[in-house]
Formats: structure tokens, C-alpha cells, sequence
């Protein structure tokens, strides 16, 4: 059961990521989905998977993507 409310916070998220304005609120969503992904991972006895998921989509990637966009938004507000 818990796999399925995991499986629709997934869903959930990555529909909100899309809808989201705000591109700094879409990459925080994308990282509650990341997080929820690799706990469906580690429930489905797979944790290098998950413990790559975690790493990655969870903590680098965002981490990229929130630089990227300060640094393409940088000169706009001057």
C-alpha cells in the first residue's frame, strides 16, 4: 500500500513540476520526487538504485539546476 501512495507522490510531483510558474518552486518539487522515487527503489529491494537516485537526482542535480537558472536570470534583474 505504501508503494502505491509513493508511486502517486511521483505522479503527483512531477505534474506540479510542470504546472509550477516559479522555476525555483519546480526544482525543489522535482527533488521531493526524486526522494520519493528512491524510496520506491529502496521499498523494491533495489538500494544501489536508490542510493544513486538519492545522490543524484536528489542532491546534485538540484543543486546544478538552481545555479544554472541563478545564472541565467543573473543579468535580468539589473
Amino acid at each position: 500500500m505504501f508503494d502505491y501512495i509513493l508511486l502517486f507522490a511521483v505522479a503527483l510531483s512531477a505534474l506540479m513540476a510542470i504546472i509550477q510558474e516559479n522555476l525555483y518552486k519546480s526544482i525543489i518539487i522535482l527533488t521531493f520526487e526524486s526522494f520519493s522515487l528512491a524510496a520506491i527503489f529502496h521499498f523494491l529491494l533495489a538500494t544501489d538504485v536508490a542510493a544513486v537516485q538519492a545522490i543524484l537526482g536528489a542532491a546534485l542535480l538540484p543543486g546544478l539546476f538552481i545555479v544554472a537558472l541563478y545564472k541565467t536570470t543573473q543579468g535580468r534583474d539589473e
